[in-house]
């Protein structure tokens, strides 16, 4: 029973990581969505609000991954603890675990990309830029090559979120 209860606990951290890491794609999608309906051209309120979201929201897609690779890796190791060996599974639910694996450091990757290489370069324009002035046209059209190039990531990731989503439904499958 206990390692029922634990088991448990953990799956629903697991799911919950997992929906989070769906959704923070999701949502922010929809805002740059939203945002481009106004074209490449700065709206200092506006675009404030959109970099101040999509990049507040950084700690919390790193805290889902992190709890969601956390959790599936002591899910194994909680049945092996109480069991005395590893789940066996069928060869579905071991295909599926892969793809899992292999989409999960996907979005790893491109959130690393996005938070420590294009997140910072799209501060560092943004500071530049006042609610008063207009601004330099050059800085204004890399700001929004950043952002195509950050949504486009971003896309990549709902994708990847996705095909874990489909991925863990196939884990039950056992032998």
């Amino acid at each position: 029973m206990t390692e029922q209860i634990v088991h448990s606990i953990l799956l629903a951290l697991h799911n919950i990581a997992l929906v989070g890491c769906a959704a923070a794609p999701f949502y922010n999608r929809a805002l740059v969505l939203k945002r481009s309906q106004y074209g490449p051209k700065l709206y200092y309120e506006m675009d404030k609000v959109v970099e101040d979201t999509l990049q507040g929201n950084a700690p919390y897609c790193i805290a889902f991954i992190i709890t969601l690779f956390a959790t599936g890796m002591l899910m194994p190791l909680n049945h092996y603890y109480f069991q005395g060996s590893f789940k066996d599974l069928h060869t579905v639910a071991y295909v599926a675990l892969a793809v899992k694996l292999l989409f999960v450091f996907g979005m790893v990757f491109i959130m690393l990309k996005i938070f420590y290489g294009i997140n910072p370069r799209l501060r560092e324009l943004f500071a530049r830029f006042t609610q008063n002035n207009n601004p330099i046209e050059a800085e204004e059209q890399k700001f929004f090559a950043l952002r195509a190039k950050r949504k486009a990531l971003c896309e990549i990731c709902l994708i990847f979120a996705i095909i874990v989503l489909v991925a863990s439904a196939f884990l039950g499958f056992s032998s």
